[in-house]
């Protein structure tokens, strides 16, 4: 059995609660498959917008919403112990039942802001791992002691008439290098890639996750591949992209500031360089996500690959990240109006991939 192809929506958590509420209702009205929470954090703070909790806001909209599949992607084990983790998992599960899906990574920016990670001896890999393996055996129910490297649980089992879920919802690992991304296909149910994917890097990504899987003795065509990919779309070519270059504008200027290493495969899979991308961050700097959308020139968004533009150039570039490999599109749609962009995604793009 191969994964079935998915086209959903991602949403940093840095905006007000009803806005991202209002957003995830229009996403399931207008036929996505799913619509995810990536949190944001502080560095935002610079640019006008407020981290907010990401599991927080997704118990909102499960509350709110009936059909559409959601997802942390994604929350990072640097900032929750494994064990809360595993309860707010429990409250999206009492929420969304099935429809939840959960999604871990280190987020190198967080790790940044809050002092973790730095300097320390064991690295994120053994973080991720320790923290899937807790997870687990925390939401299996049964009595659970777990001493790592960096984690330790020590839970008894749940009485047989306690009314709670015991099932494991697919849990994903996000990773931009080979060693995340081969543990992805490893452990996980699937690799989550960052914000500037591109189809090469897709590429890059499914042969690494491939060969986690193979060394594990896992089926890779039952692991989900999904990626973020900045968009907008309009009726006319030049409006529909103007959101993708501005939300481009911004992931840009985050990785030269804040993810410089952890951002080079992304970068040279687009064939950007730092160079090339040093005035949009510099524009981000002094004038704001809208100065540096002016600073991303045609070839640069050309190079990001957006899904952006009108129906028709989306639908050719959903295309072309499936040929690569996705089958999880994670769309961050931006600009103006993206309620009315979810619903032309979702009368005149979503169609053409309904099976």
């Amino acid at each position: 059995m191969t994964i079935p192809f998915n086209i959903g929506v991602l949403q940093l958590s840095m905006e007000p609660v009803q806005e991202t509420v209002t957003m995830a209702k229009a996403c399931e009205d207008a036929g996505f498959g799913t619509f995810w929470i990536a949190e944001a954090y502080p560095w935002w703070r610079k640019h006008s917008f407020e981290a907010r909790s990401s599991t927080a806001i997704l118990a909102v909209i499960a509350s709110q919403t009936r059909r559409i599949q959601l997802g942390w992607g994604i929350i990072s084990p640097y900032t929750r112990h494994p064990v809360q983790i595993a309860m707010e998992a429990r409250v999206m599960q009492d929420l969304a039942g099935d429809r939840f899906l959960l999604g871990l990574g280190a987020s190198k920016i967080f790790m940044k802001e809050i002092g973790e990670g730095e300097g320390e001896k064991v690295g994120p890999a053994t973080v991720m791992r320790e923290s899937i393996d807790i997870v687990r055996g925390v939401l299996q129910g049964d009595a659970f002691q777990y001493r790592g490297k960096v984690f330790a649980a020590d839970l008894p089992p749940l009485k047989p008439d306690a009314h709670t879920p015991r099932s494991i919802p697919p849990i994903y690992v996000a990773g931009t290098g080979p060693v995340m991304q081969k543990m992805s296909g490893a452990i996980a149910d699937g690799l989550l890639t960052a914000s500037i994917t591109t189809p090469a890097f897709v590429r890059y990504s499914r042969k690494n996750m491939e060969e986690g899987a193979h060394k594990a003795g896992k089926d890779p065509a039952k692991l989900v591949l999904g990626s973020v990919i900045v968009g907008s779309i309009g009726r006319d070519s030049a409006r529909g992209k103007e959101g993708a270059r501005e939300q481009a504008a911004m992931y840009l200027a985050n990785k030269v500031q804040n993810i410089k290493g952890s951002a080079d495969v992304l970068l040279e899979s687009a064939g950007l360089t730092f160079g090339e991308l040093r005035p949009v961050a510099e524009a981000m700097e002094k004038g704001g996500r809208k100065a540096a959308a002016k600073a991303v020139s045609d070839e640069i968004l050309r190079k990001v690959c957006p899904i952006a533009g009108t129906p028709d150039e989306c639908i050719q570039r959903i295309e072309e990240y499936r040929a690569a490999g996705c089958t999880h599109i994670m769309l961050e749609i931006w600009g103006d109006d993206r309620t009315g962009q979810a619903k032309l995604f979702g009368d005149a793009v979503l169609p053409h991939f309904k099976p």
